[in-house]
């Protein structure tokens, strides 16, 4: 099944929402003899740019998305 743009960008919502609250509460905590620790922020941000670049492509359009020429003329 092909994610379109539209799960994406909720997608990268809820990905930016746990960013925040790493970000405000921490990455981890314990109480007593209980503890909570939360998703890896290095991994949301590496899935936060991957979601980013994967709906510019979108909006890029398909043909040759992400793609660059370079000319290089003589010596």
């Amino acid at each position: 099944m092909k994610n379109t743009t539209k799960d994406k960008t909720e997608l990268l919502g809820q990905v930016n929402a746990a960013i925040k609250t790493i970000l405000v509460g921490g990455q981890s905590y314990k109480i007593g003899s209980r503890s909570l620790t939360r998703a890896d922020l290095a991994m949301l941000k590496s899935l936060r740019d991957d979601l980013e670049a994967q709906i510019a492509d979108d909006d890029s359009g398909p043909l040759l998305g992400r793609t660059y020429v370079a000319f290089f003329d003589g010596r």
